[in-house]
């Protein structure tokens, strides 16, 4: 079974990249999706959340306060690094059994869907690591019309991830979304024949 790590900055276009793989039939382990199950009320995660930070890290239900807890660890580069020790290893743990379960089920391919999949070095655990990326302006624009963020706000989001040129360097594949919405699934449809060619001869 081939593993492909899906990744790209914010507003590059990856999501839109993820849903057309899906149509044409890819196995996705969303690593934000992951990341919640971790957390969920009744999991080691959140009992160790509780307990390095206390209650006030929980809503009325007993469930993760994101916001209370995005609000310590944003201004806190250890605080954030002790959420990362709980939260990461429990996540990989997810991903295995969603290795498992993909390839139990006969899967040629299973993507990892990883937003910061170059920052937090985990290049090489696949087999073949595919970046959407789009021009910073692009981006920008597309953070301030398309999700309402202020300029400003969204300058600092992009700043604080590695930069694309970066990625591309380190990436299998770039698709590049700096056209259409058609041009984008076009280009999307292309990488996901060429995965799929480099499978079919890792399998030869």
């Amino acid at each position: 079974m081939l593993k492909v790590g899906l990744t790209g900055n914010i507003a590059a276009g990856k999501s839109s990249v993820v849903r057309t793989w899906r149509s044409l039939g890819a196995v996705v382990v969303d690593a934000d999706e992951l990341a919640r199950r971790a957390v969920e009320p009744g999991t080691p995660g959140l009992r160790s959340i509780a307990e390095a930070w206390g209650p006030g890290v929980l809503d009325a239900s007993g469930a993760l306060d994101r916001a209370a807890l995005r609000r310590i660890v944003f201004a806190d580069p250890e605080a954030r690094a002790r959420l990362e020790a709980i939260v990461h290893p429990a996540v990989r743990a997810l991903r295995d059994e969603e290795y498992r379960r993909a390839e139990a089920a006969g899967a040629p391919l299973v993507v990892a869907d990883i937003p910061l999949l170059f920052e937090v070095g985990m290049v090489e655990e696949f087999d073949a690591v595919v970046l959407v990326d789009a021009p910073e302006e692009e981006r920008l624009r597309r953070l301030v019309a398309d999700r309402g963020l202020d300029p400003e706000e969204a300058r600092g989001m992009i700043a604080a991830q590695m930069p694309a040129e970066l990625k591309r360097a380190r990436a299998d594949l770039v698709i590049d979304n700096s056209g259409t919405p058609d041009a984008l699934e076009a280009r999307a449809r292309e990488a996901w024949a060429e995965l799929e060619r480099r499978e079919e001869a890792g399998r030869g």
